[in-house]
């Protein structure tokens, strides 16, 4: 007999915690060690030593330096140093026009460059955002002194790019902090110069001017002296009615160069007497080199060394062809180390069978229980520019250059596989040709690799990694396996409980942001052979579509419009509710789509930011679906720049279309199958959507953008093609399966 209640028949196992549990963990214990060690005057005097180490590495003569993030010239030049690398994302340029802003800074005066790879700019307003949000208790982050804060953010080397958190941490409490700074610092120098009252001075484009004399002084007169002065930690700030840049849609800072090819990426740098090395690892993940014969490969003219590594073989030469010509001449051999008989179905079967075990739910008597399993692939982060960094050793000094989104522990980890102190090695910060998560100092073997091929050879080097090379050897979005029930009655949620299977626990990314009275997500660990790492929007992009996707089961288990059914679990005025009813508003959702087409609905929430989206699709004559028109409503409190947010919110939703059509990585024999984008296909500009984008300007604590656009895209695909077809896609990549 059922009982009137959903209940679970089992207790629930405990979750796994995820892994930024533990970096907030080992944070606290790292800068609670350093206090009681050496106590808050140590902190504070080892705050003080690294802003003046950041004034030695970026200052000159005359030059004012504020916080170390931003620097005023004697010209007037306002010089940005972001803790952020540019790999195509445009926030270097919000960050330029939140600094500017509070400063009130001649904008043409404004230019931007990568701040070095050293601790005196590991990046404290992002450990402040992060543990903030990790911790649950923001307030008392926030009431911790900076100084503390920054201890933390050195202890860790933390430079880090991604997250979607360039813009609303380092931007909010960095950038517009040092602005403001600056600002209230220039004023006090002006008022001792002009013998007036500060109140009676105002500032804009980079002068102070007194208005009742009629006086003005530049930024670039005021600067050094200003610099001297105490800085203020906690500035006040500009009101959203005071803005002048923040808001604007100003050209990005990175294109001209992009556009003329002066900009400079790691796969284009050159030294003199340079030699280049190609590399081919271990097939299988975990395996390593038995053996090779160098011979074939010092046969070929130019190739000048062959190098084994544990997992490798290496070929130096003169430049990039021969060393791959010596490469493709070797026959290595390789172990499989124990993996050889994994493969993609396997994988999926152990996970099945870890949720199989899980709790199940019964229904009330009247209700209905909905049952789905899901499952998303490993996915390769696709960059456009394969691997590829220089290296030189000489006399005992060890110099790197290349793109990685943490430079600082990029260096770090170098000075290790090097067997040399931190202070003798440089890591020189470039811009990427894409990342999306996959250059992370933890998921890049190649600065391991090629710090140990740089002490083994008198030249500078660059290794370069073959397309090949790093499709096989990626560090990929976890493989998942889902089970979702529901039970559902009179049009509502009455009862949700998830089991999956990955790597790490993803819970706090697959929430759901409707009101269901008994909610319960259980993860279960499952460990392959491969390296799981970032992929944009990290785990919501599977839990999105996990998620959304099973709403639209339960709406349609209940008879119900997939729109009508979520606006009924969200509270009246809440900004769930204002994305959710924009999107069908501006897609026109209550009238009928063309013919042959169906529209799909999906909203998640991820990096503080919400993002509701329509997908209007139709089927080739093939039975492949194709995608007409996209619509996306977002809410990430203030838009910095609409322009660049709106071009990030596009790009996210089309990889997301692209992943959830085409994109996965194989697993057979332990070894990855496919190998380039013949057989990892990206989604095509020609089948690229019509996409309108709309934000709302809530005023909400600011969110991120670079990768809340992705998660909604692949559920509302898969609900647009219920729609159409009756066939609900529960397994990506959809080209994969059977024809929709």
């Amino acid at each position: 007999m059922m009982a009137d209640n959903p209940t679970l028949e089992t207790e629930a196992p405990a979750p796994t915690p995820a892994r930024r549990k533990g970096v907030k963990r080992r944070a606290f214990l790292i800068g609670s060690a350093a206090v009681v060690g050496g106590g808050l005057f140590a902190v504070w005097w080892g705050d003080n030593s690294a802003r003046k180490r950041a004034v030695e590495l970026t200052a000159k003569d005359k030059d004012g330096s504020f916080l170390g993030w931003l620097k005023i010239g004697e010209d007037d030049t306002v010089t940005i140093y972001t803790p952020h690398i540019d790999f195509g994302q445009g926030s270097n340029t919000a960050l330029a026009q939140m600094a500017a802003d509070e400063l009130d800074a001649d904008w043409s005066r404004v230019t931007v460059e990568s701040a070095p790879a050293d601790p005196a700019f590991a990046n404290s307003s992002l450990g402040k955002g992060f543990l903030a949000d990790m911790s649950g208790y923001p307030g008392v982050i926030a009431a911790m002194p900076a100084s503390f804060i920054s201890l933390i953010a050195r202890q860790m080397n933390l430079q880090i790019t991604g997250g979607s958190s360039a813009v609303r941490f380092t931007g909010q409490s960095g950038m517009r902090v040092a602005g403001a700074a600056a600002r209230a610092a220039l004023i006090a120098e002006a008022a001792d110069r002009l013998q007036v009252p500060a109140n009676e001075l105002t500032t804009q484009d980079s002068q102070v001017t007194h208005a009742k004399s009629a006086r003005t002084l530049r930024y670039g007169e005021l600067a050094e002296a200003a610099a001297k002065r105490p800085l203020d930690d906690n500035p006040k700030l500009k009101t959203r009615e005071q803005y002048r840049y923040i808001g604007q849609g100003i050209p990005r800072l990175d294109i001209p160069a992009k556009v003329d090819g002066s900009a400079l990426y790691g796969i284009d740098f050159t030294l003199p007497e340079m030699r280049v090395a190609s590399i081919m690892m271990a097939p299988v993940r975990g395996g390593k080199l038995t053996s090779v014969d160098p011979a074939p490969a010092m046969a070929i003219d130019g190739v000048e060394k062959v190098i084994q590594l544990d997992e490798a073989v290496i070929v130096v030469a003169k430049g990039y062809w021969q060393a791959k010509k010596g490469l493709d001449a070797l026959t290595p051999q390789f172990s499989d180390g124990g993996h050889g008989g994994l493969s993609t179905a396997s994988i999926y079967a152990a996970q099945d069978k870890l949720n199989a075990a899980g709790p199940k739910l019964t229904a009330p008597t009247g209700g209905k229980l909905v049952t789905g399993e899901y499952k998303a692939p490993f996915l390769h982060q696709a960059m456009m520019e394969p691997f590829a960094i220089t290296a030189h050793h000489k006399d005992g000094k060890l110099e790197m250059w290349g793109g990685i989104q943490d430079p600082l522990s990029a260096r770090m980890m170098a000075a290790e596989s090097a067997g040399l102190d931190a202070d003798n090695v440089t890591f020189h910060p470039m811009i990427m040709g894409g990342g999306f998560g996959r250059r992370f100092p933890p998921y890049s073997q190649i600065i391991d690799q090629v710090a140990r091929v740089a002490m083994q050879v008198p030249y500078p080097v660059k290794l370069i990694w073959s397309r090949e090379e790093e499709v096989k050897h990626g560090a990929y979005r976890p493989q998942v396996a889902a089970r979702l029930q529901g039970v559902t009655g009179k049009k509502r949620m009455a009862a949700w409980a998830s089991d999956y299977a990955q790597n790490d626990d993803a819970a706090a990314e697959g929430t759901v942001p409707y009101a269901i009275p008994n909610f319960e997500a259980r993860h279960h660990q499952f460990i392959s052979n491969q390296v799981n790492a970032y992929w944009r929007s990290v785990n919501a992009s599977q839990h999105g579509f996990f998620n959304e996707s099973f709403v639209d089961e339960l709406a349609h288990a209940e008879g119900e419009d997939p729109y009508t059914f979520r606006r009924n679990h969200l509270a009246p005025g809440s900004r769930h509710l204002l994305v959710l009813d924009t999107v069908a508003q501006r897609s026109g959702w209550t009238t009928p789509p063309p013919e042959g087409r169906a529209r799909g609905i999906a909203m998640v929430e991820s990096f503080g930011t919400i993002v509701a989206e329509v997908v209007e699709a139709s089927l080739k004559e093939d039975g492949t679906p194709r995608v007409h028109k996209a619509w996306a409503v977002v809410d990430c409190g203030t838009t910095v720049n609409p322009v660049n947010a709106a071009a990030q919110i596009e790009g996210g939703l089309i990889m997301g279309l692209s992943a959830a059509i085409g994109e996965q990585i194989n697993i057979d024999k332990g070894a990855v199958v496919e190998s380039n984008f013949s057989d990892y296909p990206i989604l095509q500009m020609a089948d690229a959507p019509e996409v309108d984008v709309h934000f709302i300007e809530s005023g909400a604590k600011m969110g991120g953008i670079g990768e809340p656009g992705l998660p909604p895209a692949a559920p509302a695909l898969a609900n647009a093609l219920f729609a159409l077809t009756g066939k609900r896609v529960r397994q990506l990549p959809i080209l994969a399966q059977a024809k929709v």
